[in-house]
Protein backbone atom coordinates (compact mmCIF):
# COMPACT_ATOMS: atom_id res chain seq x y z
CA UNK A 1 0.00 0.00 0.00
CA UNK A 2 1.40 3.72 -1.05
CA UNK A 3 2.19 5.72 1.78
CA UNK A 4 -0.33 7.55 3.03
CA UNK A 5 -0.95 11.00 4.69
CA UNK A 6 -2.85 9.79 7.21
CA UNK A 7 -2.02 7.22 9.94
CA UNK A 8 -3.46 4.51 10.59
CA UNK A 9 -3.65 3.82 14.48
CA UNK A 10 -4.54 0.39 15.75
CA UNK A 11 -5.88 0.02 19.43
CA UNK A 12 -6.27 -3.30 21.21
CA UNK A 13 -6.95 -4.31 24.89
CA UNK A 14 -9.41 -6.95 26.81
CA UNK A 15 -12.79 -6.05 26.94
CA UNK A 16 -13.59 -3.66 29.79
CA UNK A 17 -9.84 -1.62 29.80
CA UNK A 18 -11.32 1.21 28.74
CA UNK A 19 -10.24 1.68 25.06
CA UNK A 20 -13.29 2.16 22.80
CA UNK A 21 -13.80 4.94 25.78
CA UNK A 22 -10.36 6.36 25.13
CA UNK A 23 -11.11 6.65 21.34
CA UNK A 24 -14.46 8.53 21.83
CA UNK A 25 -13.04 11.09 24.32
CA UNK A 26 -10.12 11.57 22.07
CA UNK A 27 -12.29 12.39 19.05
CA UNK A 28 -14.69 14.35 20.77
CA UNK A 29 -12.03 16.73 21.91
CA UNK A 30 -10.87 17.05 18.05
CA UNK A 31 -14.32 17.01 16.14
CA UNK A 32 -13.64 20.72 15.42
CA UNK A 33 -9.94 20.56 14.79
CA UNK A 34 -10.04 20.71 10.38
CA UNK A 35 -5.80 20.98 10.28
CA UNK A 36 -5.93 17.32 12.27
CA UNK A 37 -9.25 15.66 11.20
CA UNK A 38 -9.30 11.88 13.18
CA UNK A 39 -12.24 8.97 12.78
CA UNK A 40 -12.64 5.68 14.15
CA UNK A 41 -13.43 2.70 11.67
CA UNK A 42 -16.96 1.04 11.60
CA UNK A 43 -16.08 -2.50 11.46
CA UNK A 44 -18.85 -4.84 10.41
CA UNK A 45 -19.62 -7.31 13.33
CA UNK A 46 -22.20 -10.70 13.14
CA UNK A 47 -22.98 -9.88 16.84
CA UNK A 48 -26.67 -8.34 17.89
CA UNK A 49 -26.59 -3.99 18.41
CA UNK A 50 -26.07 -2.96 22.54
CA UNK A 51 -28.70 -0.46 23.85
CA UNK A 52 -28.18 2.69 21.97
CA UNK A 53 -25.72 1.36 19.28
CA UNK A 54 -26.89 2.57 15.59
CA UNK A 55 -26.25 0.50 12.56
CA UNK A 56 -23.72 2.51 10.22
CA UNK A 57 -22.65 4.56 13.17
CA UNK A 58 -20.88 1.73 16.04
CA UNK A 59 -20.90 -0.81 13.53
CA UNK A 60 -22.53 -2.00 10.36
CA UNK A 61 -24.70 -5.05 11.62
CA UNK A 62 -24.76 -8.37 9.08
CA UNK A 63 -25.61 -11.46 9.32
CA UNK A 64 -22.77 -14.43 9.65
CA UNK A 65 -23.99 -15.30 6.06
CA UNK A 66 -23.60 -12.03 4.63
CA UNK A 67 -20.08 -11.15 6.82
CA UNK A 68 -18.98 -14.60 5.12
CA UNK A 69 -19.52 -13.58 1.43
CA UNK A 70 -17.70 -10.28 2.23
CA UNK A 71 -14.80 -12.72 3.16
CA UNK A 72 -15.10 -14.18 0.29
CA UNK A 73 -14.77 -10.94 -1.73
CA UNK A 74 -11.84 -9.97 -0.17
CA UNK A 75 -13.30 -7.11 1.23
CA UNK A 76 -11.98 -6.86 4.83
CA UNK A 77 -8.59 -5.30 5.54
CA UNK A 78 -8.60 -7.90 8.86
CA UNK A 79 -11.29 -9.87 10.50
CA UNK A 80 -11.47 -12.34 13.22
CA UNK A 81 -14.25 -14.18 14.92
CA UNK A 82 -14.77 -14.01 18.68
CA UNK A 83 -16.93 -14.89 21.28
CA UNK A 84 -19.01 -16.77 18.45
CA UNK A 85 -19.22 -13.35 16.41
CA UNK A 86 -17.35 -12.46 13.46
CA UNK A 87 -15.52 -8.31 13.46
CA UNK A 88 -14.39 -7.24 10.27
CA UNK A 89 -13.17 -3.78 8.31
CA UNK A 90 -13.04 -2.65 5.20
CA UNK A 91 -9.54 -2.16 3.17
CA UNK A 92 -10.69 0.16 0.76
CA UNK A 93 -12.43 2.59 3.32
CA UNK A 94 -9.61 2.21 5.15
CA UNK A 95 -7.06 3.23 2.17
CA UNK A 96 -9.07 5.96 0.65
CA UNK A 97 -9.65 7.38 4.08
CA UNK A 98 -5.95 7.78 5.05
CA UNK A 99 -5.84 9.19 1.46
CA UNK A 100 -7.53 12.08 2.50
CA UNK A 101 -5.39 13.13 5.43
CA UNK A 102 -7.53 11.32 7.78
CA UNK A 103 -6.34 9.75 11.03
CA UNK A 104 -8.18 6.48 11.51
CA UNK A 105 -8.37 4.37 14.63
CA UNK A 106 -8.97 0.92 14.53
CA UNK A 107 -10.98 -0.70 17.95
CA UNK A 108 -9.61 -4.69 17.35
CA UNK A 109 -8.27 -7.56 18.84
CA UNK A 110 -4.45 -8.27 18.86
CA UNK A 111 -5.65 -10.84 15.92
CA UNK A 112 -6.85 -8.17 13.73
CA UNK A 113 -3.92 -5.94 14.79
CA UNK A 114 -1.73 -9.01 13.65
CA UNK A 115 -3.65 -8.97 10.31
CA UNK A 116 -3.46 -5.06 9.75
CA UNK A 117 0.89 -5.00 10.67
CA UNK A 118 1.03 -7.71 7.86
CA UNK A 119 -0.89 -5.43 5.39
CA UNK A 120 0.51 -1.66 6.57
CA UNK A 121 3.80 -2.50 8.70
CA UNK A 122 3.62 1.39 9.50
CA UNK A 123 0.69 1.78 11.45
CA UNK A 124 0.64 2.07 14.68
CA UNK A 125 -0.67 -0.49 17.45
CA UNK A 126 -1.37 0.69 21.03
CA UNK A 127 -2.45 -2.09 23.46
CA UNK A 128 -4.35 -0.78 26.38
CA UNK A 129 -4.15 -2.67 29.73
CA UNK A 130 -6.45 -2.29 32.78
CA UNK A 131 -4.76 -1.51 36.27
CA UNK A 132 -5.64 -4.53 37.75
CA UNK A 133 -7.64 -7.88 37.48
CA UNK A 134 -10.05 -6.78 39.88
CA UNK A 135 -10.23 -3.48 38.32
CA UNK A 136 -10.86 -4.51 34.88
CA UNK A 137 -13.61 -7.40 36.42
CA UNK A 138 -15.46 -4.25 38.31
CA UNK A 139 -15.62 -2.04 34.67
CA UNK A 140 -16.91 -4.95 33.24
CA UNK A 141 -19.76 -5.37 35.94
CA UNK A 142 -20.62 -1.30 36.30
CA UNK A 143 -21.50 -2.09 32.23
CA UNK A 144 -24.30 -3.63 33.31
CA UNK A 145 -24.37 -5.66 29.71
CA UNK A 146 -23.53 -9.38 29.98
CA UNK A 147 -24.32 -11.96 32.15
CA UNK A 148 -22.09 -13.67 35.38
CA UNK A 149 -21.32 -16.23 33.16
CA UNK A 150 -20.04 -14.26 30.04
CA UNK A 151 -17.81 -11.89 32.25
CA UNK A 152 -16.50 -14.85 33.86
CA UNK A 153 -15.50 -15.87 30.02
CA UNK A 154 -14.18 -12.24 29.20
CA UNK A 155 -11.91 -12.23 32.16
CA UNK A 156 -10.56 -15.89 31.12
CA UNK A 157 -10.54 -14.56 27.48
CA UNK A 158 -8.51 -11.16 28.62
CA UNK A 159 -5.44 -13.08 30.14
CA UNK A 160 -4.91 -14.41 26.75
CA UNK A 161 -5.73 -11.13 25.30
CA UNK A 162 -3.51 -9.38 27.45
CA UNK A 163 -0.62 -11.94 26.56
CA UNK A 164 -0.22 -10.26 22.72
CA UNK A 165 0.80 -6.23 24.51
CA UNK A 166 4.56 -6.76 23.60
CA UNK A 167 3.94 -7.32 19.93
CA UNK A 168 2.32 -3.53 19.72
CA UNK A 169 4.19 -0.03 19.07
CA UNK A 170 2.78 1.20 22.61
CA UNK A 171 0.93 0.41 25.63
CA UNK A 172 -1.04 2.76 28.22
CA UNK A 173 -2.11 1.73 31.30
CA UNK A 174 -5.67 3.13 32.07
CA UNK A 175 -5.61 3.55 35.45
CA UNK A 176 -6.97 7.44 35.60
CA UNK A 177 -8.62 8.26 32.37
CA UNK A 178 -7.66 11.67 32.09
CA UNK A 179 -3.73 10.96 32.34
CA UNK A 180 -4.53 7.90 29.70
CA UNK A 181 -5.85 10.17 27.26
CA UNK A 182 -3.05 12.49 27.53
CA UNK A 183 -0.83 9.48 26.49
CA UNK A 184 -2.84 8.82 23.45
CA UNK A 185 -3.61 12.08 22.22
CA UNK A 186 0.92 12.20 22.53
CA UNK A 187 1.34 9.23 20.13
CA UNK A 188 -0.79 10.27 17.41
CA UNK A 189 0.39 13.99 17.82
CA UNK A 190 4.22 12.47 17.72
CA UNK A 191 3.13 10.64 14.85
CA UNK A 192 1.67 13.19 12.82
CA UNK A 193 5.29 15.05 13.30
CA UNK A 194 7.27 12.35 11.39
CA UNK A 195 9.75 13.59 8.37
CA UNK A 196 7.86 11.10 6.27
CA UNK A 197 4.19 12.58 7.04
CA UNK A 198 5.67 16.27 7.31
CA UNK A 199 6.74 16.12 3.92
CA UNK A 200 3.87 15.33 2.10
CA UNK A 201 1.29 17.46 4.22
CA UNK A 202 4.04 20.96 3.65
CA UNK A 203 5.65 20.44 0.23
CA UNK A 204 5.02 23.94 -1.20
CA UNK A 205 6.57 25.22 2.43
CA UNK A 206 9.65 23.06 1.71
CA UNK A 207 10.50 23.76 -1.53
CA UNK A 208 10.22 27.76 -0.58
CA UNK A 209 12.36 27.47 2.23
CA UNK A 210 14.69 25.48 0.22
CA UNK A 211 15.07 27.23 -2.83
CA UNK A 212 16.45 25.46 -5.83
CA UNK A 213 17.55 22.61 -3.34
CA UNK A 214 15.42 18.95 -3.53
CA UNK A 215 13.61 18.34 -0.73
CA UNK A 216 14.90 15.42 -0.68
CA UNK A 217 18.14 15.86 -0.04
CA UNK A 218 16.31 16.32 3.73
CA UNK A 219 15.68 12.04 3.58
Amino acid sequence: MAAQLGNLFILAAPSGAGKSSLIKALLEKHQSADHYPMQVSVSHTTRAPRPGEEDGVHYHFVSRDQFEKLIEQGVFFEWAEVFGNYYGTSRVTIEQTLHLGIDVFLDIDWQGARQVKKLLPDAQGIFILPPSTQVLKERLNKRGQDSEEVIAARMLEAVSEMSHYAEFDFVLVNDDFATALADLEAIVRGQRQRTVKQKMRYPDLLRDLLGDQSTDAAE
